[in-house]
């Protein structure tokens, strides 16, 4: 057999590289522009993503729409896509829905909540301190989510996490600019030790009162970053 057959059949056999599509490409960038690696303002290339994921402009495309029915992203026609500016409005809303979905979570899972439960809660509240520790801000959220998910699946109620995620991508954007805010990160941290407490002495009532707590004080901080107002669209009066 010849080298050129043998290069055509090893290529013929080689698996091929899966092709990405347009809710792996939505999901990228939406976890982009949610942790701030795309900040709010900057401008988007259909073309420059056709290069990045190795895909034609069908996809990207897709997934730029769902982003824009999100809020997430702002197109102009004959003028460009950009990463769309955080909506104080919409980020509120979201706020307001999740908190009134989580002290439901809270108060189902003090009924439900196993003591290997606890000790996984207290795990990631190890894991958050861990990070606090180590100055790492920005894998803070990631672990923060993993915590109140988990809520949400000892209340056995766990789609109430899937709701409340599609209702706080802006929040989240708010989220990562107060990361950095001295002292936030560490008083959420022992918010977090409060409800596990809470959840632990089998106290609905102390454990919604801790979640309310934390919810509310972390939106107080995060209300904050508005004042600042770059990352932020302008309510037009």
């Amino acid at each position: 057999m010849n080298k050129g057959l043998e290069a055509d059949l090893e290529a013929k056999s080689a698996p091929e590289k899966p092709v990405l599509k347009a809710e792996q490409i939505y999901e990228f960038l939406r976890d982009a522009i949610v942790r701030l690696r795309m900040v709010p303002g900057s401008v988007i290339s259909e073309k420059e993503l056709c290069l990045q994921y190795g895909v034609s402009r069908t996809p990207v495309r897709e997934a730029l729409k769902r982003l824009a029915d999100e809020d997430l992203v702002d197109v102009f026609p004959h003028s460009g896509t950009y990463v769309s500016k955080i909506s104080f409005d919409v980020a509120e809303e979201g706020f307001v829905i999740r908190r009134a979905l989580e002290i439901e979570s809270i108060r189902r899972a003090v009924a439900f909540v196993r003591d290997e439960d606890v000790v996984r809660l207290n795990g990631l509240i190890g894991d958050m301190r861990d990070i606090l520790d180590r100055g790492a801000l920005h894998e803070y959220i990631e672990v923060d989510d993993a915590f109140h998910s988990a809520i949400a699946g000892i209340s056995q109620y766990p789609r109430i996490w899937k709701f409340i995620n599609l209702v706080k991508a802006h929040l989240d954007r708010m989220r990562q600019l107060s990361a950095p805010v001295p002292g936030h990160l560490a008083d959420v941290t022992e918010q977090h030790a409060a409800i596990v407490s809470a959840i632990e002495r089998r106290n609905a009532d102390q454990a919604e009162l801790a979640m309310k707590i934390h919810l509310e004080a972390s939106f107080a901080v995060m209300s904050a970053m508005y004042e600042e107002g770059r990352y932020f669209k302008r309510k037009v009066s």
